[in-house]
């Protein structure tokens, strides 16, 4: 069995929360297909799509960006994870639902699991 030195832990923490960055971002751009659904002409659909897509290109461009920067890349997810709280938790006190709760597990956080992530590759340097 091969033993892993101090440089291929800190590849792996490089990499494991970029690679589950990108399956989160393609996971949330497949919310954006039910705008096909709904008759809005071509121009409408266009302008739905990209409404929809707007977080992806947003959480896309960031990463490109500061790629190597994993303190900031963590700062993001634990803005978004606290952006999207913001959002539902006042939805939730005006008309509780169940299903509110797994929104806000499998958004917020998984958010703050990737910025924790992050925030380890950052300590490890």
């Amino acid at each position: 069995m091969k033993k892993f030195n101090k440089k291929s832990k800190n590849h792996f923490l490089f990499w494991l929360p970029r690679i589950i960055t990108i399956v989160f971002i393609l996971f949330i751009s497949m919310f954006a297909l039910d705008i096909f659904g709904t008759n809005l002409g071509f121009w409408g659909t266009i302008l739905g799509l990209f409404m929809h897509l707007l977080p992806t290109i947003i959480l896309t461009l960031i990463l490109v960006i500061f790629w190597k920067k994993s303190v900031v890349l963590g700062s993001m997810w634990v803005a978004f994870g606290i952006w999207y709280l913001a959002i539902m938790i006042p939805n939730m006190i005006r008309q509780f639902e169940f299903y509110y709760l797994s929104w806000l597990v499998m958004f917020s956080g998984v958010a703050f699991v990737i910025a924790c992530l992050f925030f380890l590759d950052f300590g490890k340097k």
